[in-house]
């Protein structure tokens, strides 16, 4: 099964894992994952000003798989249909599929069953109030991680709107949970001061626009990260 290689992950002391989202060139994808990183992302919701069309997709995960093999392959999705089904199955490059929309423990459940044990399964929880938090209960059990995104009308992601860090004190899911948000080289410390998530997601924070990425600023928020005591060097995965 995938999902340990997240589980395992969260409890080695000090460590908080680096996604970088959004990505649509093979040779930037490449370049990020040999930084250091330890999962990219690719978006796959039409009308994201980052989607990236599906013939393309498995072009960047490759970059990123020869320039550093421990790099895992992230596809972000919304609400996907049956029919969306083949572009979702393992083979196609990501081995995480991170559920963005509003998709239900139930439809996790059928994803789960379609998809089957090689794929992980995130679900994406975004927050409008402190009142959302415990939502994450009903998921514990059809995903195999959480990701925290602040909630912003029509937007599904990559805004640079952050969750107020008081709205998550005593924050404690028995899931890995990655926080997205606002996350940069410049708040990093501030957000690792008063709380440990398993991993933080980058995007719009180390972009020149969207879905280019600047290379320095990924060196920047690894630096960050790392002298702020959450990153330890990014290893192949296990299992």
């Amino acid at each position: 099964m995938p999902a340990p290689l997240f589980r395992q992950e969260r409890e080695i002391p000090g460590k908080t894992q680096l996604k970088i989202c959004g990505l649509r060139d093979p040779e930037q994808a490449g370049a990020i994952a040999a930084a250091g990183v330890d999962a990219i992302g690719v978006v796959a919701v039409p009308g994201s000003p980052r989607f990236l069309p599906v013939d393309q997709r498995p072009a960047l995960f490759a970059s990123a798989q020869r320039s550093q093999p421990g790099c895992v392959g992230v596809l972000v999705v919304a609400d996907p249909a049956d029919h969306d089904l083949p572009d979702l199955q393992a083979g196609k490059g990501h081995r995480v599929l991170q559920l963005h929309g509003g998709e239900t423990p139930q439809r996790c459940r059928e994803l789960r069953g379609s998809l089957g044990q090689e794929i992980v399964l995130w679900k994406a929880l975004r927050v409008r109030s402190r009142e959302d938090l415990p939502l994450w209960e009903t998921y514990a059990d059809v995903v195999d991680a959480l990701l925290l995104d602040a909630w912003v009308p029509h937007q599904l992601g990559g805004t640079g709107r952050s969750i107020p860090l008081d709205w998550l004190g005593g924050f404690s899911p028995s899931l890995p949970w990655w926080l997205a948000g606002g996350i940069s080289p410049e708040t990093v410390p501030s957000v690792l001061e008063v709380l440990k998530p398993s991993g933080l997601d980058a995007s719009s924070g180390v972009e020149d626009r969207p879905g280019v990425k600047n290379i320095e600023r990924v060196k920047q928020l690894l630096h960050s990260l790392r002298t702020a005591g959450g990153a330890q060097p990014a290893r192949p995965p296990e299992g």
